[in-house]
């Protein structure tokens, strides 16, 4: 039987921060914004990468691309065949992909259709996957799983709390996971992004900067006044991916079942 080969480094050397040579990785949700830097930075270490989408679009960063749509009910079943076929099988897995709905008149004009897709896309496809993944994982000695959560799991905002209410059920499930699985060598582990600045919110501070007549910078500047940031910057994918790349690493062998918050303190916590 293969050993994972996270398992490996840790027990025979001294672990080094961010080497995976020899992992093999799946990351949904990774071809743009913060999936597309986790899977360039696992790949920078070393791994070999699977990223998955509904579709490719303009992606043309490492690793092997499959078409799949993780909210469904079968989504997660096909991916998670096809990524341990090409790969061989998987040790590190980033559950990424998420959906957001946006209602304007909040949370009571919510239709069960809204929920629905919010909790298909952030709750469910990651607990449908890693039921796929995870028992491969257990099978060959331990392996990683990282879930990406929000701040708005604690922050909810009214006109997307179906969002932040599947967020705060998978940081739930998170916990309750790594408490299962410890035991198998399997480390899972939930990262809670605040503001991040990726290609979608870059969009949005263009079109504030456009409609004040302002550059992106002063746009930025504004936008960001509206959260009490001590850091006074958003974030970047880059930020989130370097993170997620430390957790699935031999270095971070000791770390289960945590909730790292990655927001430039925003959280009020002590």
């Amino acid at each position: 039987m293969l050993r994972s080969p996270i398992i490996d480094d840790y027990r025979l050397k001294e672990p080094v921060v961010g080497e995976l040579p020899g992992s093999r990785a799946l990351v949904t949700g990774g071809t743009r914004g913060i999936g597309a830097a986790i899977a360039r930075h696992l790949s920078d270490a070393g791994a070999r990468v699977v990223v998955s989408a509904r579709s490719r679009g303009d992606y043309d960063g490492p690793g092997h691309f499959v078409a799949a749509d993780v909210a469904t009910a079968d989504g997660p079943n096909q991916l998670a065949a096809e990524a341990a076929t090409h790969l061989g099988g998987i040790d590190i897995l980033v559950d990424n992909a998420a959906s957001q709905t946006r209602v304007p008149d909040g949370v009571l004009a919510m239709t069960d259709a809204d929920w629905l897709t919010d909790l298909n896309g952030s709750l469910l496809s990651a607990v449908r996957l890693d039921r796929a993944v995870v028992p491969a994982m257990i099978a060959a000695g331990g392996g990683a799983v990282v879930h990406i959560g929000s701040n708005a799991a604690r922050l909810p905002q009214p006109a997307a709390l179906a969002y932040a209410s599947a967020k705060a059920a998978l940081a739930t499930y998170s916990k309750g996971l790594a408490n299962e699985v410890g035991r198998h060598n399997v480390r899972v582990n939930l990262v809670s992004p605040g503001v991040i600045e990726t290609s979608a919110l870059a969009a949005r501070l263009q079109t504030l900067a456009d409609e004040a007549g302002t550059d992106l910078d002063t746009a930025r500047r504004q936008f960001m006044t509206t959260f009490n940031v001590p850091l006074q910057r958003p974030g970047t994918a880059d930020d989130v991916a370097a993170l997620v790349t430390f957790l699935v690493s031999p270095a971070a062998s000791y770390l289960t079942g945590t909730n790292h918050v990655i927001d430039g303190g925003l959280l009020p916590t002590v």
